[in-house]
């Protein structure tokens, strides 16, 4: 993909502005419908080798996926670039996976959504994650073990192997629906899993008191469970604002 960059000085933000045209490697057939899934059904996109296929998808989460950033941190666009979704198929000439599978995944979002973006860093209200007083309770991953992340958000679940404490940060902000940024300071890899109620997480305070008592709240699984702790707080965030999109052509 080949990008045309503009710095903009906008007060005292720097603000980087991307227009997408595709040179990278592009999937060899794509197919791209609105889905038929029912309201509430499973969403979101598979990674296998030499294809992508997603599954009742906005356009906002397919962006979620190519550029590795939260829908949190995700702005701008028409509204339907998180209302309208679709279920997509896209397979490759070559047995690539990722990265190359997500850069191939950009050029799809470039030629057939018109996908046009800038990216700049915001000061936002958010959650810090850091490391609790009694110290980090997540297993180190072996070593070459491949990345692997399965959330169950509205199940209050997250099963990791391999997770950096980024993407960890990544999870909290799509389970709280609100910018979660790592300042663990903590590098590596590790195993874990984290239980919460996942009532707590959209209840009012007064609602909590009768919540579900035999799971934790995510605060305190966090704290209980892997040794990391959540402090409110403006937070700076790299956020990608959409400038351009349009609805694919169905085919």
């Amino acid at each position: 993909m080949r990008y045309a960059i503009a710095l903009l000085l906008l007060g005292s933000a720097v603000v980087l502005v991307v227009h997408a045209q595709s040179t990278h490697p592009q999937f060899e057939v794509v197919s791209i419908k609105p889905t038929e899934a029912a309201p509430g059904s499973t969403s979101g996109i598979q990674s296998l080798t030499g294809r992508i296929v997603g599954r009742n998808v906005t356009l906002k989460r397919c962006i979620r996926g190519a550029y590795d950033i939260p829908e949190t941190l995700i702005f701008g666009g028409p509204k339907w670039v998180d209302e309208q979704r679709y279920d997509i198929e896209a397979k490759a000439a070559d047995p690539v996976r990722d990265p190359a599978l997500m850069l191939m995944l950009q050029s799809l979002l470039a030629d057939r959504f018109h996908l046009a973006f800038h990216r700049e860093r915001r000061q936002l209200s958010g959650y810090a994650l850091m490391v609790a007083k009694s110290g980090l309770k997540a297993k180190p991953s072996a070593k070459d073990v491949p990345a692997k992340t399965s959330a169950s958000l509205s199940g209050g679940s997250i099963d990791a192997q391999a997770s950096t404490m980024a993407n960890l940060a990544q999870k909290l902000s799509d389970a709280l629906h609100i910018p979660v940024t790592d300042l663990t300071k903590t590098e590596g890899k590790y195993d874990f899993k984290l239980s919460w109620n996942p009532k707590d997480v959209t209840l009012s305070s007064a609602d909590k008191l009768v919540a579900e008592p035999s799971a934790p709240s995510i605060f305190t699984a966090l704290q209980e469970q892997l040794g990391l702790r959540m402090e409110s707080r403006k937070v700076p965030v790299d956020v990608v604002v959409i400038d351009h999109a349009e609805k694919p052509s169905e085919n």
